[in-house]
């Protein structure tokens, strides 16, 4: 759900950039950080922003960069005049018949600094007549992200694929030392027993020992393990949003693979449990970044 896009179009005043950012996030959390969107129009391009990005962290973004002209203060001369003409009569009142000023451009610098003087031309940026132009650069950043989201997430699907893929190589590994792992079950079983110099009934052993060791059978989480794996695929592959689905059937998958560990009792299939473990929060962190 990461991304960034970036639109610019020019108005008759200026030219105005639209920035779209996205980072991970469960819903539509949508910031507008700009006060030049008109009150009237803000609901529109929320509602924009939602259907375009769908989930995410979203920060919406306008600037304005007017044209020279457009952003010249202008000078009040009734003001200017006005302040002028309080000096003088000042002047007066004082008793001196004429400003005694070495420059005259010293006075015009002062009365310039007085309030409101100079003031910068004032409008709204975004109108009715521009605001088809305005919406039109707000859809071309909104393609932007997600064009910048769809190469994301190429390149997410190429890694958390993999991911999985290496999981179920790993549940592969675990079946090479189903044999041995039974044989040692049944030494371990048999040692106890000439260590207490015992002579169980045979029948009865054997009964028993099967029952041990079917409880102990990991071929069920191996099964469930690999039915997890291809439909978490099947999602990611046909799926518009897979995002919130894939993070439910990695949970699944951790179940499986820890039921692998409680069960294992054979060192090499716990070294292989620790690596599905890893390559499995591996995926877990890339599906936040899953719509």
């Amino acid at each position: 759900m990461t991304g960034y896009g970036k639109a610019e179009a020019i108005l008759e005043t200026g030219k105005i950039t639209v920035e779209v950012r996205s980072l991970n996030g469960k819903t539509a959390d949508i910031s507008l950080k700009t006060s030049m969107l008109p009150k009237d129009k803000e609901m529109a391009v929320r509602q924009k922003i939602a259907a375009a990005l769908t989930r995410g962290n979203i920060d919406f973004f306008i600037t304005f960069e007017p044209n020279a002209a457009d952003n010249a203060k202008k000078i009040n001369i009734a003001l200017a005049m006005e302040y002028y003409k309080q000096i003088t009569d000042l002047a007066k009142e004082v008793g001196t018949s004429s400003l005694q000023i070495n420059n005259p451009n010293d006075l015009i610098a002062t009365i310039l600094r007085m309030p409101e003087v100079m003031d910068a031309k004032k409008q709204d940026v975004i109108t009715d007549e521009n605001w088809p132009v305005v919406e039109a650069c707000i859809d071309e950043a909104l393609a932007n992200i997600n064009a910048f989201r769809a190469q994301e997430g190429e390149v997410l699907y190429k890694d958390v694929t993999s991911k999985v893929e290496n999981i179920m190589k790993y549940s592969r590994q675990v079946e090479t030392f189903e044999q041995e792992r039974v044989e040692a079950i049944r030494e371990k079983i048999l040692s106890r027993f000439a260590e207490l110099k015992a002579e169980p009934d045979q029948s009865r052993l054997e009964q028993e020992m099967i029952y041990y060791i079917e409880k102990l059978d990991l071929n069920e989480e191996r099964v469930r393990l690999r039915q997890h794996c291809k439909y978490f695929i099947d999602t990611i592959t046909d799926e518009d949003c897979p995002g919130k689905k894939l993070g439910f059937i990695a949970q699944e998958m951790g179940r499986e693979i820890n039921t692998t560990g409680s069960k294992a009792n054979h060192t090499e299939i716990q070294k292989i449990v620790v690596k599905m473990k890893d390559e499995l929060e591996k995926i877990k962190e890339q599906s936040l970044n899953i719509l």
